[in-house]
């Protein structure tokens, strides 16, 4: 039984495990167990994390309002779901989509955005699965290290 609720701080040691895992799937580093910690605790306004468990934490989604978007209406931005890899195939990750979508639904929001790895046509067939469009016509940026810092020190 797979059991979807909003994180609580008791959540984070486990969810630190579970970010662990995620950052060695993406063979990312991951920074130190205490600033992770530091991180869960001062998390930004507006931003959700919901966990899944089923005899343990087993997966997590991290979102935040959007707006505006099509029709000038607001929704989510899903910048994180995560399923361990031993609870993997066993309906976690649909359940965290679905609780999602059932937030979205009862904040007023009209859509869910999020980004998938491009050369994973598995994963991008899950999406499909859940009704999810594709979309084609957009390309993803990202603006980091030395460009970030150094846009952010321009003068106008």
């Amino acid at each position: 039984m797979v059991r979807v609720r909003a994180r609580t701080p008791a959540d984070d040691p486990a969810l630190v495990l579970l970010f662990e895992e995620m950052q060695a799937y993406y063979q990312r580093p991951c920074p130190p167990t205490e600033a992770v910690l530091a991180d869960l605790a001062a998390l930004p306004p507006g931003v959700t994390v919901l966990v899944a468990e089923a005899d343990a934490l087993a997966g997590f989604a991290v979102f935040s309002p959007i707006y505006p978007g099509p029709g000038l209406s607001s929704g989510l931005f899903l910048k994180e779901l995560f399923v361990g890899s031993r609870f993997r195939r066993a309906g976690i990750g649909t359940a965290l989509m679905r609780a999602v979508a059932a937030y979205a639904v009862e904040h007023g929001h009209k859509r869910i955005d999020w980004t998938a790895d491009r050369y994973k046509p598995e994963l991008h067939a899950y999406y499909q699965g859940l009704g999810a469009l594709k979309q084609e016509d957009k390309v993803f940026f990202r603006l980091m290290d030395q460009a970030l810092a150094s846009l952010a020190s321009e003068q106008t």
